[in-house]
């Protein structure tokens, strides 16, 4: 944690600049009271802000979204997506391959409230029926599941479509990140 003083009208170019020591070349951005923050946001007392490095990829209504450090099962997501509304479910399995073992660490209140917001989203725009995500943290050893995706429409294709839109966008912007043989891996920088 560090605590930065700075000028009234500050903006999160400010602050960037101001702890540029220690991002130490790491292309980061700025989260603003769990939100992507333009370089040119404001800064208010008290706002509690969050640098989010590269990132590598993790219930309103007919949604759900969460970490969690225990394996995960296909089984109640599917139960969560069950509808009688929908003639297609599909599921999606994240899993470690490769290597003994894999490390997530993530910024959990952003990252599950941003879970959530991706899967809200892909349930509105492809016209699903109820769409549920987990992503793990922690120790993921080799074949275990580190993202799972359950998915239910009236028709295969939008299925899909929004399963598919789901994991590329927990990927692209939700701060999880990963580790493989004791080296971060190389991530994206989420665009605020």
């Amino acid at each position: 944690m560090v605590e930065l003083d700075l000028p009234e009208g500050a903006i999160v170019a400010d602050a960037l600049d101001r702890i540029r020591e220690l991002t130490d070349g790491v292309p980061v951005v700025m989260a603003v009271n769990q939100e992507y923050a333009d370089p040119g946001a404001p800064l208010h007392s008290g706002d509690e802000v969050a640098l989010i490095p590269p990132i590598s990829g993790g219930a309103v209504g007919a949604s759900h979204a969460r970490l969690t450090t225990g394996p995960l099962a296909l089984d109640p997501l599917i139960e969560r997506v069950s509808d009688p509304r929908a003639g297609a479910i599909v599921t999606f399995l994240g899993v470690t391959r490769e290597v003994a073992e894999l490390e997530y660490e993530a910024y959990t209140e952003m990252a599950e409230r941003q879970m959530t917001e991706i899967v809200d989203r892909a349930i509105e725009r492809h016209g699903l029926c109820a769409a549920a995500v987990e992503h793990r943290v922690g120790t993921v050893p080799l074949s275990e599941a580190s993202v799972a995706i359950a998915v239910s429409a009236p028709h295969r294709a939008e299925a899909f479509a929004g399963a598919r839109e789901i994991i590329d966008e927990i990927k692209a912007k939700v701060p999880i990140w990963k580790k493989e043989e004791g080296e971060w891996v190389r991530g994206v920088t989420p665009q605020a």
